[in-house]
């Protein structure tokens, strides 16, 4: 059994409740300021899709909505595939936990489309930036004080890093980074669901201002199948993300990720709630 941090964080157990019920444990090594760093909530649910023994090929679509903040302990997931046709499946996952009578409370829900792909015609048009190279970039080595899950991750921020000042005078909420698992690890799809969230909040960087912020959905797009996967092995992805709209409390982020090779492996976008 792998002892890397981000497998024993995706760790699920059968239940005997029904097929696609199982059960894990929120991870201190994910830990974000007030409970699990949502990359991590987002590839735990994929991943009761992924090990679900009804499972129709691999990911193409996951949507999580975060309906309430998980706190530290015991969860339980639900996977149901409600519709499955010859090279597609639909799905609905519940993710629930106990409050403090005992009883079982939806803390998020979520969809995810997963596909037997086929060799046809492809065009990218969204071709990687001309960036540095990984090793070229320094890392990113302090981040904000009890935020366990950057430790998790190798950054190498780019361009649009945290601002150094934060006082008011941000003007752009683009950043470009080099990010891989840490320590290395292969790439597979809950890693890369993960991933797709690894951006620190848009609106810190367009305001320069540390507000409180939530993310309410996020919705990702795998381009890539297990092949090109373990192509990309541990190597670093490029991140682009940026934000497009700040307004009545909420921005969106619509994000990037490339392999080395210049591979477009997944496109994300997600809603989130920002406090004055």
């Amino acid at each position: 059994m792998s002892t890397h941090p981000l497998d024993k964080a995706l760790a699920l157990a059968h239940s005997d409740i029904r097929v696609g019920h199982f059960t894990g444990a929120t991870s201190p090594d994910y830990w974000n300021m007030v409970g699990p760093f949502g990359g991590t909530t987002a590839a735990v649910m994929l991943q009761s899709v992924l090990k679900h023994p009804e499972l129709l090929g691999a990911p193409v679509a996951l949507t999580v909505n975060y309906a309430a903040a998980l706190t530290a302990g015991a969860f339980e997931l639900l996977a149901v595939p409600v519709r499955t046709n010859r090279s597609t499946q639909h799905w609905t996952i519940q993710l629930s936990q106990a409050d403090a009578a005992g009883q079982a409370q939806i803390v998020g829900t979520g969809s995810a489309v997963t596909a037997l792909r086929r060799e046809t015609w492809g065009a990218n048009d969204l071709p990687m930036p001309e960036v540095p190279r990984p090793m070229e970039v320094e890392r990113l080595s302090i981040g904000p004080a009890k935020v366990a899950w950057i430790d998790r991750y190798e950054m190498r921020p780019i361009s649009g890093a945290l601002p150094v000042r934060w006082d008011g005078s941000g003007d752009q909420s683009e950043t470009r980074m080099w990010v891989r698992d840490a320590p290395a690890r292969p790439l597979d799809f809950a890693a890369l669901a993960a991933l797709s969230d690894c951006f620190f909040p848009r609106v810190w960087l367009r305001r320069a201002r540390p507000v409180p912020i939530g993310t309410v959905s996020i919705t990702t797009y795998f381009h890539v199948d297990a092949a090109q996967l373990s192509e990309v092995g541990d190597g670093h992805l490029l991140g682009r993300a940026t934000g497009q709209q700040f307004r009545n409390g909420y921005f969106d982020q619509a994000a990037q990720l490339w392999s080395e090779a210049g591979a477009l492996l997944a496109t994300s976008n997600q809603i989130v709630y920002f406090k004055e």
